[in-house]
């Protein structure tokens, strides 16, 4: 018994020191959220319970005049041609973060940590992550994208210690 408790304790320990070890995740430098605005596809995400069964998922932020985005998050259950499910939220920009961090609520008084970690130049993708590195989701402006580029946000996600064999791909039409 001594001995498991022992291997156990060493298997917690090494998850934890290669956990702290990461860098901390470092955001895009500036967001113009008036780009970032409009409807994005869900090419690959880490799978959400929240997000069960979702096929053909995407995201559509629209600005408001009073400092926030609405956020309307649809999919297909459970096939392509499945039921569309719809939950409609707010987004909130946070202080001194150039507009790269966000907190997501769908349910008050809830919110979720947002933060753009990478973004084309040109707004064609984006790639979405919290600090702690759980939850992941790579954006497009089209239901495909390019495999060249998809290798590439791989790789840099890699690099930044990002666990991509929970990475799962988003079914589109």
């Amino acid at each position: 018994m001594k001995t498991y408790l022992l291997a156990l304790f060493f298997i917690i320990s090494a998850k934890f020191n290669a956990m702290a070890q990461l860098p901390e995740l470092q955001t895009v430098p500036h967001v113009d959220v008036k780009k970032y605005a409009g409807k994005w596809y869900e090419i690959a995400s880490f799978p959400q319970i929240f997000q069960k069964g979702c096929h053909c998922t995407t995201a559509e932020y629209t600005m408001t005049d009073k400092g926030y985005l609405i956020v309307e998050n649809r999919c297909n259950k459970d096939s392509i041609n499945g039921k569309q499910s719809y939950i409609k939220g707010k987004a909130f920009v946070e202080e001194n973060s150039d507009n790269a961090k966000l907190k997501v609520q769908f349910f008050f008084p809830f919110r979720a940590k947002y933060w753009i970690i990478d973004l084309a130049d040109d707004y064609s993708y984006a790639v979405v992550s919290h600090p702690n590195r759980k939850y992941l989701w790579i954006l497009s402006r089209t239901p495909k994208m390019s495999d060249v580029v998809y290798q590439q946000i791989l790789s840099w996600l890699k690099d930044k210690g990002f666990d991509l064999t929970k990475l799962q791909v988003t079914e589109q039409i």
